[in-house]
């Protein structure tokens, strides 16, 4: 039996290499991704464009600006005097915000009871952007009052402490790096591309091929047609994880913080579901452009929609979230999240392994007995 999957192993192996095209795919993509989305792919919102309009013109209206200005997510890039020009900003793009001064500013702060109100628009087209730059704004003004408060208790000869002093720390993702968060889930993306499409396509050009027959009436059980077609694929996706984590430590200083051992374990799952399904595409297709269509249909839009890559699934609808399930990534990126970002045990995703078994399970166990009925009519 070993003989028989190795001979079918060389075959695929030789087919491949004379793809030249096929193998550039195959190494080149992963490398190409991990750069668009490492580079291009940037959730952190910083240097906002500011607009300022400043009625008031004094020392605290440009301490205030100072304040928003001296962080590293605010950018003035223009003064300005009047509304029309403002809306003008908006309406170009010139500026993601504008910070609009009231007159007698100082002088209402400095003024017993009274609360100064200070505008700020934003452009909300980008909701999340927007979300980001409010609260960013929020922090700025914050620190400005507090400022204002503990100059006026250093007057009176008073010491003001605040009550509550929240100090927070960032686990896992200290400096909040999206290529960080983003690294698994382009993992599972092109595991999950490369061993869905190229599976299915090499099984069913057998059948373009008319060499399947011949397959059938040989003493090659599906099992040892299965294993032989799927196991250079397998090589070649634990080929693709490395020369990604390797990319990633080069280029963004990305390393593994939990076990290698669980790593590969978790990967193997994933490439046992993922192939899982390429082989039930490869027996509902009769045709490589039917495969290639239904395989791209089915692995990467969920890998990329619907597995937690990009998109959050606590944020999705309740029957959205359902729906996740249609895709093994889901439970490869929780297993390489936990894994490479967070370095904790099997305990915290050992489910998610369950689920990879269960969904290659049953994958297989319906191809099988689709291709069972199908050769019975033959």
């Amino acid at each position: 039996m070993l003989n028989r999957i190795v001979a079918i192993s060389r075959k695929e192996v030789t087919q491949l290499l004379r793809d030249k095209r096929m193998i550039f795919v195959l190494f080149f993509f992963p490398v190409f991704l991990l750069v668009i989305f490492g580079y291009a792919v940037n959730f952190d919102v910083q240097n906002v464009r500011l607009a300022v309009q400043d009625n008031d013109h004094t020392i605290t209206s440009r301490d205030l600006i100072k304040t928003i200005s001296s962080s590293s997510y605010f950018n003035i890039v223009e003064y300005y005097d009047n509304d029309k020009r403002g809306k003008e900003i908006l309406d170009a793009g010139f500026a993601k915000g504008l910070l609009i001064i009231p007159t007698d500013f100082e002088k209402d702060i400095y003024a017993a009871n009274k609360n100064v109100k200070v505008q700020l628009l934003i452009d909300g087209v980008d909701g999340n952007s927007a979300t980001i730059i409010q609260n960013y704004s929020l922090a700025a003004i914050a620190s400005f009052n507090n400022k204002l408060t503990q100059t006026a208790a250093d007057k009176i000869g008073l010491r003001f402490e605040a009550p509550i002093n929240l100090q927070s720390r960032f686990w896992f993702n200290p400096e909040l790096q999206t290529t960080i968060y983003l690294l698994p889930g382009l993992i599972a993306l092109i595991l999950i591309v490369t061993a869905v499409v190229t599976v299915s396509l090499s099984l069913v050009r057998e059948k373009e091929r008319g060499t399947i027959e011949q397959i059938n009436v040989s003493s090659l059980t599906i099992f040892e047609l299965l294993i032989g077609k799927v196991f250079p694929y397998v090589i070649i996706s634990y080929i693709n994880a490395a020369i990604i984590l390797l990319a990633g430590y080069i280029l963004f200083g990305i390393v593994v913080m939990g076990s290698y051992f669980l790593l590969f374990v978790s990967t193997f799952l994933f490439l046992f579901a993922s192939t899982a399904l390429g082989i039930f595409i490869s027996v509902v297709a009769d045709s490589q452009q039917v495969a290639f269509s239904i395989a791209t249909f089915a692995s990467l839009l969920p890998a990329t929609i619907l597995s937690g890559f990009i998109f959050p699934i606590e944020s999705m609808p309740v029957i959205i979230q359902w729906f996740t399930n249609i895709t093994p990534a889901k439970y490869f990126i929780i297993a390489l999240r936990s894994i490479i970002i967070k370095g904790v045990g099997l305990n915290a995703f050992w489910d998610q392994w369950l689920y990879m078994f269960l969904f290659a399970s049953f994958f297989i166990l319906i191809s099988i007995v689709k291709y069972q009925k199908a050769l019975k009519k033959l």
